[in-house]
């Protein structure tokens, strides 16, 4: 079969599933099965595709008519510029995550700062913010076991030793943290989320009837602590950035700045 004859069924059998997306997500499983890039693929249509390479894409094909996330079939995605494994037990990283790690880039910290990554999921905050700030000490914080392996090869594949704890929260922290970066669940629990969503792992997405329940969790957490991280960085839903801003006022965090999906908040002590 031609390539540009395959892109043109494949790309019809998703649009006719209900994928927004179909004729991108035909080129990029193409992409990864051909070891080409989408350039010169549209630049030879008459490429032939062998049937092993046909009997392959027909199956991821088959996946993403049952909306799996893509990320999930092709067993990895970019965050920051970099790749990291993913899998069922992890949320799929989004591009909007990435202000965290640029407003994280923006703060006045030590040179030898402590960051903890809580609810990690598959690592990728945490090891993004250790390869942009190296001489960070950076720990891992997840509630799920299978996570937290996702998170660990993550860290291999970077080539990177970082500590990685199975912890509600910060229960039991390894030290004290100058920075916490909280991506939590923020979904509330009613929401209306498409289908590809429904497949990423609930645990990591439902966040309660206002969706700020984990994050409640977390900063009466950090009111307890003798020593108090100085900035948590947050994402959630822009209409909830208020409402997450009266939680986090009652343990003495202010806002300092926000942007998009992220806020970061300051102690006041």
């Amino acid at each position: 079969m031609k390539f540009d004859l395959w892109l043109r069924q494949t790309a019809n059998e998703l649009e006719a599933a209900g994928i927004p997306s179909a004729r991108l997500d035909s080129l990029i499983l193409a992409e990864d099965c051909l070891g080409k890039d989408r350039a010169y693929l549209l630049a030879h249509p008459e490429i032939d595709l062998t049937r092993e390479q046909i009997n392959k894409l027909k199956r991821q094909v088959m996946r993403r008519t049952k909306h799996e996330p893509l990320a999930y079939i092709r067993g990895f995605s970019e965050f920051y510029g970099r790749r990291f494994k993913v899998n069922r037990h992890v949320l799929e990283p989004r591009p909007e995550s990435e202000t965290m790690i640029e407003l994280l880039k923006r703060l006045k910290l030590p040179l030898r700062s402590a960051i903890a990554d809580v609810g990690t999921g598959s690592g990728c905050l945490g090891i993004t913010a250790k390869l942009e700030l190296p001489r960070a000490e950076v720990d891992l914080y997840d509630i799920d076991s299978s996570a937290l392996a996702v998170a660990k090869h993550n860290t291999v594949l970077h080539e990177l030793h970082l500590h990685a704890y199975k912890r509600d929260l910060l229960n039991h922290q390894a030290r004290d943290y100058d920075v916490i970066l909280a991506n939590l669940p923020y979904v509330p629990t009613h929401w209306r989320i498409n289908q590809s969503v429904k497949m990423e792992p609930r645990l990591a997405i439902d966040g309660g009837s206002d969706g700020l329940d984990v994050y409640r969790r977390l900063f009466k957490n950090l009111a307890k602590m003798q020593s108090k991280p100085s900035f948590v960085l947050t994402e959630s839903l822009p209409p909830q950035h208020s409402l997450l801003e009266a939680i986090a006022l009652e343990s003495g965090y202010s806002t300092a700045e926000k942007q998009d999906f992220i806020q970061v908040l300051v102690s006041k002590h």
